[in-house]
């Protein structure tokens, strides 16, 4: 089957219900992606499928309709997402284990809703979960990153 991950098209030979967290990690070489829970709970694994943020523990390879993007094609080095930016200047990462879901999760939400309310932040980040608490700081960066999203 083929995937497009990051702007490459991939050839890839797994079984069709292979969870394409799985995919990513071990036939890809993507390990920005994290493995949290397995059961679609905690967000470690959150990667934008065709627009829109998808628990790639979930998803099956075969079920796979369109472009994925990882941490990894989120930005470059050089030229970093506004989401990225705004996590470094807010100091969210802590342990960090959660942050590339975290990150992805909120990409997809600001594409979707670009002048966010605290509460729908709130809502929209609820479910990735931070073990360090970080929450007031993902908070704060997802207003800064929509705000630069808007100037840009």
């Amino acid at each position: 089957m083929q995937l497009t991950v990051n702007g490459t098209t991939h050839e890839v030979d797994v079984e069709d219900d292979m969870p394409l967290l799985w995919v990513l990690r071990d036939e890809l070489g993507i390990t920005g992606v994290k493995y949290g829970c397995g059961i679609a709970q905690c967000g470690a694994c959150t990667v934008i499928v065709d627009g829109y943020a998808e628990r790639s523990c979930q998803i099956a390879a075969a079920d796979v309709d369109g472009p994925v993007t990882t941490i990894e094609g989120l930005g470059t080095p050089q030229t970093l997402h506004a989401v990225q930016e705004a996590w470094i200047e807010h100091q969210v990462a802590q342990c960090g284990y959660c942050q590339s879901g975290q990150i992805m999760n909120a990409a997809a939400f600001l594409a979707e809703t670009p002048d966010p309310a605290d509460d729908e932040i709130d809502d929209a980040m609820s479910g990735n979960l931070c073990r360090c608490g970080t929450y007031p700081r993902i908070r704060a960066a997802v207003k800064s990153a929509a705000t630069k999203l808007k100037r840009a």
